[in-house]
């Protein structure tokens, strides 16, 4: 009886959801689609945001020099460039070069990490868009085993 009835005062009180939602599916009408099927570097930052993006030492990246297995490089991004509000990943050599790219909120940290699949050795390029202007910095990866190509 007392399960009963607390189980009654716990809906009589609202403190127990009645309404179940399903849940929404994201809005993708901004996915940048074309951007991930550019090939090149440059191209590919002048599809996504229509600029071209110069260097800076205020974008710190974390990757191995060496991936022992190309199909799976870990990546972390970070920035102390103001006012973050786009991060994106190129892989220079794959056929497609835009591997991630991620919105950044207000007030977030500026910071992703990722694991990416190369192809082949090659330059792995970060692009921060700050203040409306595009930043980038480039490291070179050398695959020794797998990758999507060798």
């Amino acid at each position: 009886m007392l399960g009963v009835g607390v189980a009654g005062f716990a809906l009589g009180a609202g403190m127990v959801p009645l309404r179940v939602e399903a849940a929404a599916a994201p809005d993708a009408s901004d996915w940048p689609q074309k951007a991930f099927n550019t090939p090149g570097v440059d191209e590919t930052i002048a599809e996504l945001y229509g600029m071209e993006a110069s260097e800076s030492d205020q974008i710190t990246m974390d990757l191995p020099t060496i991936a022992q297995n190309g199909a799976v490089v870990p990546v972390t991004v970070e920035t102390t460039l103001p006012n973050v509000t786009s991060i994106a990943l190129l892989v220079a050599k794959n056929p497609n070069a835009l591997a991630a790219y991620f919105d950044i909120s207000e007030g977030a940290l500026p910071f992703v990490s990722n694991r990416l699949k190369m192809a082949e050795t090659t330059d792995v390029v970060s692009v921060v868009i700050s203040d409306g202007k595009a930043y980038k910095a480039t490291q070179n990866v050398k695959v020794t085993v797998g990758g999507c190509g060798g």
